[in-house]
């Protein structure tokens, strides 16, 4: 089938929670169009990472050109500004050749990144940085989810409560500020000099949550437990800092049941399903379309109007 005719340069984004089928509906989409995906994950971009991160299969990632997918170690930082320029790089590349690009994860503040830009953020304050850090080590995840609760209930909704770097990030900006670092993410969107439709992949949340409890076992299957051991020794890097390996590593510390520790999985998987849920209802110009092929297709054909 030949590509249908687009006037002018568009980027496609297939946004969505964990689970929703997001890498299966960005491939078929680039095939329709004949054309290549930029993965919009901050996890999936790691080598070294694999199951935990629910990296597609080779059969699917073979099927188009996929990049910032297992193209980088867990040791080199990755950052929402820096996904943006090689994002954006990229996607200018790929315009030399093509009329459509597919931008395709569930990444929401790499997803706003990419559409609109980010604002300057404060930089950082060392000796706050380090006086964080410190209590968070004495005094653990509790603490510092509680503190985040307390500080700024808006990064407590909204925000990535998984993520320690996240949230002693928020709190270094509500002491320095005193405003959410989400509310200075909230500028004029940057002017992109080509077209963006934003999809978002929606469907009954019992169906989302189902999903996500398969996925896990799924995971277990094909040996998460082994992987995460492998990456124990490097649990104190960013990169590990996400669901489906802190659990584990608390199973290897021996405060959880292996049961307990696939439970929590699950649970918090659920919880981030959420919070990325709530973020995109949030960002302008999505549209929310029911998680399958033929519907997203159709929907696209009708918003490009070709």
């Amino acid at each position: 089938m030949e590509s249908p005719v687009i006037s002018s340069n568009t980027c496609i984004v297939i946004a969505g929670p964990t689970a929703s089928g997001k890498s299966d509906i960005a491939v078929q989409v680039a095939k329709h169009f004949h054309t290549a995906v930029i993965s919009a994950d901050s996890r999936q971009c790691y080598r070294e990472l694999r199951i935990g991160v629910a990296r597609p299969p080779e059969s699917l990632l073979q099927q188009v050109p996929h990049y910032f997918i297992a193209d980088r170690s867990i040791q080199e930082p990755v950052t929402a500004a820096g996904f943006e320029h090689f994002a954006l790089q990229k996607i200018s590349d790929l315009f030399k050749e093509k009329k459509v690009v597919v931008l395709a994860g569930g990444t929401g503040l790499y997803i706003k990144a990419f559409c609109e830009g980010l604002d300057n953020v404060s930089p950082p304050d060392p000796a706050l940085r380090e006086s964080l850090q410190q209590q968070y080590n004495e005094h653990g995840f509790q603490w510092l989810k509680q503190t985040v609760e307390s500080r700024d209930p808006q990064f407590a909704l909204q925000g990535e409560m998984q993520n320690p770097r996240r949230m002693l990030r928020a709190l270094e900006v509500m002491y320095t500020t005193g405003r959410s670092i989400l509310e200075m993410h909230g500028g004029t969107p940057k002017k992109r000099p080509f077209n963006i439709l934003s999809i978002c992949l929606d469907m009954p949340r019992a169906m989302l949550y189902q999903r996500i409890n398969q996925r896990v076992q799924q995971m277990v299957d094909e040996g998460l437990e082994d992987e995460a051991r492998a990456m124990y020794p490097f649990k104190h890097l960013n990169a590990l800092q996400t669901v489906g390996y802190k659990e584990w590593f608390d199973y290897f510390d021996g405060l959880y049941t292996r049961e307990e520790t696939m439970e929590r999985v699950a649970k918090h998987t659920r919880q981030y399903a959420k919070r990325q849920i709530t973020w995109f209802k949030k960002q302008q110009g999505m549209h929310f379309v029911e998680a399958s092929f033929p519907a997203v297709i159709q929907t696209i054909i009708q918003k490009l109007k070709i």
